[in-house]
């Protein structure tokens, strides 16, 4: 992995920012939660989008991380239903896919997307970077 590794673990309150991860692949969903809870993330995690709309009636994450193709809800549905309530319409979203899923390029709603097929560890590095938790934590990082 190349780069330098961004550490977010305090949010503007002085907790952990929260991430929910949601892929039906354990393997994925692992990789992903200990590649964040390494960063200082609190994770919360489900295995389609139903279960997303379960902990996310108790948890108010700082990102969602989603798989699009998902038994039961995809990662589209539970999109479409983040960005309709406003209490979830702003919390940044990444979206994990397959290069050979059938994606559609075109999706607007997530911020970053992030291909299992290729070196997932350093585009999550990247993405959560760009997200406002990645920058809190850079201006935590510098002094700022």
């Amino acid at each position: 992995m190349s780069g330098t590794q961004i550490s977010v673990s305090i949010g503007a309150l002085g907790m952990p920012f929260v991430a929910l991860v949601v892929d039906d692949s354990m393997v994925i969903r692992h990789t992903i939660c200990r590649f964040l809870e390494e960063r200082g993330f609190t994770v919360e995690s489900a295995s389609n989008g139903i279960e997303a709309l379960q902990v996310l009636d108790r948890v108010r994450p700082d990102l969602v991380v989603t798989d699009m193709q998902m038994p039961e809800m995809s990662g589209g549905e539970l999109i479409s239903v983040l960005k309709s309530k406003p209490e979830t319409a702003a919390i940044p979203i990444m979206i994990v896919t397959g290069r050979s899923s059938g994606f559609d390029a075109n999706e607007t709603r997530a911020q970053f997307t992030i291909f299992k097929d290729i070196d997932i560890q350093e585009q999550l590095e990247k993405a959560v970077a760009g997200t406002p938790c990645g920058i809190a934590a850079k201006a935590q990082a510098s002094g700022k």
